[in-house]
């Protein structure tokens, strides 16, 4: 039971200093470079003397980059460097779009009506910003007139106007025939 618990408050730690940057005393390096609070380069010093400039000042010293050589570290406010960066990180994810991959299924006897119903329902699809994956199962005899899928596939992207690019051509693979559409840059 005890080592458990060891276990998961070390993992604990591990998570969280990975997210944030190093402060104060938890800098070890030899060297740093140091940049002022008003952004100004002070040069390379060791980071005992920068320590003692951010504390004259009444702030943190926050290493900015650990992997440049000396790392970098700036004299700043850590919990409004903190909040900043995780305000970014928030406007970040909601900006981020998932785009879904969406499938639209044809066959090579479809009827021009029934074309025209599913060349509607992906430019939709296109237009939410997902892309299209439309497929042809080849059934019996249709295995030795395969062209005629890859024709089919032709008409349905000509219907949709330039709405579409082809981000993969028709290709048949074993039974079935596959083209990938994204949404056309406008």
């Amino acid at each position: 039971m005890q080592g458990d618990a060891l276990f998961f408050s070390v993992r604990c730690k591990k998570i969280n200093s990975k997210n944030q940057s190093r402060i104060n005393g938890e800098i070890r390096a030899k060297e740093i470079r140091l940049i002022s609070s008003s952004g100004e380069m002070l040069g390379i010093m060791p980071p005992q003397e920068a320590l003692r400039m951010a504390e004259e000042e009444d702030l943190d010293l926050v290493e900015i980059s650990p992997a440049a050589v000396p790392p970098v570290c700036k004299i700043m406010d850590y919990g409004k460097y903190r909040f900043e960066q995780m305000k970014r990180e928030k406007e970040n994810r909601r900006n981020q779009r998932v785009t879904e991959l969406k499938e639209v299924g044809l066959s090579v006897t479809i009827d021009v009506g029934d074309l025209n119903v599913k060349a509607r329902q992906t430019m939709k699809f296109l237009d939410a910003g997902n892309k299209v994956k439309v497929s042809i199962r080849l059934r019996g005899r249709q295995m030795a007139h395969a062209s005629l899928g890859v024709d089919v596939m032709k008409r349905f992207f000509d219907m949709l106007e330039g709405k579409a690019v082809m981000d993969k051509a028709p290709v048949q693979e074993g039974r079935n025939i596959i083209m990938m559409l994204s949404a056309a840059k406008q």
